[in-house]
């Protein structure tokens, strides 16, 4: 679209219609107020700041060390939210929204999350010095008595020689007599982790040649590791050698197998003793790690109640830094400056946040903020609630506006379901989406308290008043239509009746009498009650009962209101860029674009919009007299697609009146073929009117602005001197008539590029041209959805709910109930679901190229002001997506 250069201050059309109207301002703050005015600002949430400092490095700005004070509060505050949930203690969570602490109070926050971090980390090492304590002297009283138990029994067992693993790489224990052989060997005693036994018993018999003897024993108490927490299955071992050499050995492979060694007395008198004393410290050591564990639990549970207080006012005093960050400091270091764009409507407001920040701080100097003048082009800021917020991300998601444009979601509120249900129109589904819709907004404060971080859920909960309105919306189409899942209503009485007596069709379609079954119409001239009229509201429900030509009246019908709607559409898409640009003060726009374009559409379109309308009028079944000629009858009534052809070859020989054997083919009113030669010459010359108009119009001021700038150039000279000096003087009555178009294009402010200027009106001349035909066959997605959408509704009703009337007796309840459910959740999951996201896409592209493309730029960006929520909202976002 157009670069509509700066926009004028007018309130025109404030709100929701236009963005807001922007301002850049200039704050000029005293230090020791900065920190609450920003504060305040941050509350209102209605100024976005500058940054003054781009090529200042983060590590190099005035508040870095606050920042980092911030960071490190926070990760102290993470740590305490990790233990918390590590607990699972819940986290007390009001939804209050604390002031932003003083500066002062930053000290006694850092003090307390000491306190805390220090405490809770001196807790957990003592916790896990305790449990690795407990866990060394529960494996120790293991060892002591399996140690006792092998040392009982009378025999022992020894290592297999090397040829019973030579096959198998297993080892196979072998008896040996008595125990007393073993007065003069040395031995040691651990445990291991249970899946590395079958190893550490191979590495030992290769490694020590078979001269060692292993003895092992399963313990059957699950022991937790001290450092991971996890649970592990241990066995003891004790093994049997002789020599230092084979000792050494011994334990380094131990030691390579992560196995733990314990001192195991010699004599069992010794074994006995250690064995009570270990008994005696474990009881101990459990009642000092219960004790501890309380400890814990206490200091978490007292931590829970404020942890999500802390995080928010940590985190405003950490955002409160950075936008600090972004401001100047002037040469006496007394003042901070600082720029922002804030909405012209909001000022006063803004004025009040700073006055009440000043006050807070007792600064005897007010801050002072004041508008500065400037080319550039300001941010986009559309207010919303609840209701307009979807339909205004619908419209973004193409491309935030360009500043003080048509803004188009309060149509889109209107338009976007409309079109929706004109594709998925049934009374039945659209009541489904209707109660969906209604069941989320009900809900809502109930399903935001959940915090539901499923994206699916998300998506559909934030479009809820959008999916409220495409379900009334479908209701209503569903109405016209007159379509309940497939099926029609007669709520008003049909205006058709039958022409055939009972007898006489049971004797039509009697087999015994040798008749076939088949298809017989109603006559409209016998059949339809002239009298009372056609139905109230929407189709008439005989309709639906017509077999053979059932599509043929509801195609013809539903393709020409698709033709209707998307040429009102466009109309009005182009009406608003008169707004646009008168708006702007774009006279060369208004016209030389919306002028041409209008009686282009017009001429064309509108025309064949006016024949539809006329023809559902004026022409019936039965003979009449028409526009001045007689009509036969249906078959003599005009075909509009080949008469548009026509109309474009300008092909002669055309009778006038409904005469010959191609009558639909003739000239249908009087003076149509100068009519619609008058149509066709203005929308060929509208075409070199919007290519060659403005950019020669353009050129054309643009020469007389540089002509006029030549003509009040002089030349200076320094008749001492060897300079000289050109010299222009400015003329005002030159410049108020430099052009009334409000700069359009940039040809105001520089050279005038012809090239790009021509190169630009021809993209946007040869695609509105093209756009026109396309568009209008694009909006006939409208029928064919509608088509699509009624044909499944009546397969699902046939094939799968009809075959339950089909059953009697006692089944006949049974069935019916099993096939409605059938019937329901696949009308839920494949029309309802699967179709409406499919009506939802092509509602969204008819609005987004068909609609908007004739008025809508998308060129601007969005005013992200320094808001508290947003930032509060948008880390607690981040945490639940981890």
């Amino acid at each position: 679209m157009e670069n509509y250069g700066t926009a004028p201050s007018s309130a025109e059309h404030p709100g929701i219609f236009r963005s807001e109207e922007m301002c850049l301002a200039q704050l000029f703050i005293q230090s020791e107020a900065a920190y609450n005015c920003v504060a305040e600002l941050g509350e209102l949430g209605l100024v976005q700041f500058r940054d003054l400092n781009p090529d200042v490095s983060a590590f190099q700005r005035k508040y870095v060390n606050e920042v980092r004070r911030c960071d490190e509060m926070e990760r102290k505050l993470r740590y305490l939210e990790r233990e918390i949930k590590k607990d699972q203690i819940p986290m007390l969570d009001t939804g209050e929204n604390p002031d932003a602490p003083q500066p002062r109070e930053m000290i006694d926050l850092e003090a307390t999350f000491e306190k805390l971090e220090n405490e809770l980390r001196e807790v957990n090492q003592n916790e896990e010095t305790l449990k690795k304590n407990f866990s060394e002297l529960t494996e120790l009283k293991h060892i002591l008595r399996k140690t006792q138990t092998f040392f009982e029994e009378a025999g022992t067992e020894g290592i297999a020689p090397p040829e019973a693993i030579h096959d198998t790489e297993t080892l196979e224990l072998t008896s040996v007599p008595t125990g007393t052989m073993f007065a003069n060997f040395g031995f040691v005693a651990g445990v291991i982790q249970r899946e590395r036994l079958p190893a550490f018993e191979r590495l030992l018999w290769r490694a020590c040649r078979g001269n060692v003897f292993l003895r092992q024993s399963d313990i059957d108490d699950v022991i937790q590791d001290a450092v991971t927490g996890e649970s592990v299955n241990k066995t003891v071992f004790i093994i049997f050698f002789q020599g230092d050499q084979l000792k050494t050995k011994v334990k380094k492979i131990c030691e390579g197998f992560r196995a733990t060694l314990y001192p195991c007395p010699d004599t069992p008198q010794e074994r006995r003793e250690m064995s009570i004393g270990v008994m005696t410290r474990i009881e101990d050591l459990k009642t000092v790690l219960g004790q501890t564990q309380d400890h814990r639990h206490r200091v978490l549970v007292a931590a829970s109640k404020n942890v999500r207080m802390w995080l928010t006012k940590v985190r405003k005093i950490k955002s409160i830094y950075h936008t600090l960050n972004l401001f100047n400091i002037d040469v006496t270091q007394k003042c901070l400056i600082a720029e922002c764009w804030c909405p012209m409507a909001e000022l006063d407001r803004i004025k009040m946040a700073l006055k009440r920040g000043t006050e807070e701080s007792g600064s005897q100097v007010p801050s002072i903020l004041q508008r500065m003048e400037t080319s550039e082009d300001p941010p986009t800021y559309h207010k919303s609630n609840k209701f307009t917020r979807g339909f205004q991300e619908i419209v973004d998601a193409y491309g935030m506006s360009t500043y003080r444009e048509i803004n188009p979601a309060p149509y889109t509120m209107i338009t976007f379901p409309f079109l929706f249900a004109v594709m998925f129109g049934d009374m039945g589904h659209g009541t489904i989406m209707l109660l969906a819709g209604l069941f989320f907004i009900l809900k809502e404060k109930q399903l935001e308290a959940a915090r539901i971080s499923d994206e699916i859920f998300t998506t559909f909960f934030n479009g809820r008043y959008v999916i409220f309105l495409m379900g009334a919306f479908s209701i209503y189409t569903g109405f016209i239509y007159n379509d309940l899942f497939s099926k029609s209503v007669n709520m008003f009485g049909s205006s058709w009746v039958n022409t055939y007596n009972y007898s006489s069709l049971h004797a039509m379609f009697d087999p015994q009498n040798g008749n076939e079954e088949k298809s017989w119409m109603i006559i409209p001239e016998r059949g339809y009650l002239n009298d009372h009229g056609p139905y109230p509201f929407g189709v008439d429900p005989v309709w639906n009962l017509a077999e053979s030509n059932k599509l043929t009246f509801l195609n013809s019908m539903k393709m020409k209101a698709s033709v209707i709607l998307g040429i009102a559409q466009m109309t009005f898409g182009i009406m608003l860029s008169l707004y646009n640009h008168r708006y702007f003060k774009s006279d060369l726009d208004i016209k030389f674009m919306f002028i041409p374009q209008m009686l282009f559409l017009a001429s064309i379109f509108m025309y064949l919009c006016l024949q539809i309308i006329v023809k559902w009028l004026f022409f019936a079944s039965t003979p009449s007299r028409v526009l001045g000629y007689d009509y036969p009858g249906s078959s003599c009534a005009p075909s509009l697609l080949i008469g548009l052809i026509n109309m474009f070859m300008r092909k002669s020989g055309r009778e006038t009146g409904f005469t010959g054997p191609q009558c639909y083919l003739n000239f249908w009113y009087p003076g149509q073929s100068f009519f619609e030669f008058i149509f066709l010459s203005v929308a060929v010359i509208c075409v070199p009117v919007m290519l060659f108009a403005k950019p020669y119009l353009m050129w054309k001021e643009d020469q007389q602005r540089r002509g006029q700038g030549h003509a009040h150039l002089s030349v200076r000279a320094d008749i001492n001197g060897d300079d000289v000096e050109v010299v222009q003087h400015h003329d005002e009555s030159a410049k108020q008539n430099g052009g009334g178009h409000g700069g359009h294009g940039g040809h105001g402010d520089g050279p005038l590029d012809m090239g790009d200027v021509m190169v630009y009106q021809a993209i946007h001349t040869i695609e509105f041209v093209l756009g026109c035909v396309s568009h209008t066959a694009s909006y006939l997605r409208l029928w064919a959805l509608s088509l699509a959408h009624a044909q499944l509704s009546d397969v699902l009703w046939t094939m799968v709910f009809r075959h339950a009337f089909g059953f009697s007796g006692y089944l006949g309840p049974f069935v019916t109930y099993a096939l409605f459910f059938v019937f329901f959740f696949l009308s839920l999951g494949i029309l309802v679901l699967m179709e409406g996201l499919s009506a939802f896409l092509h509602a969204l592209r008819l609005h987004w190229v068909e609609f908007q493309s004739k008025f809508y730029g998308g060129q601007g960006y969005a005013f992200a002001p320094f808001s508290f929520e947003k930032i509060l909202a948008e880390e607690r976002a981040a945490e639940e997506q981890l």
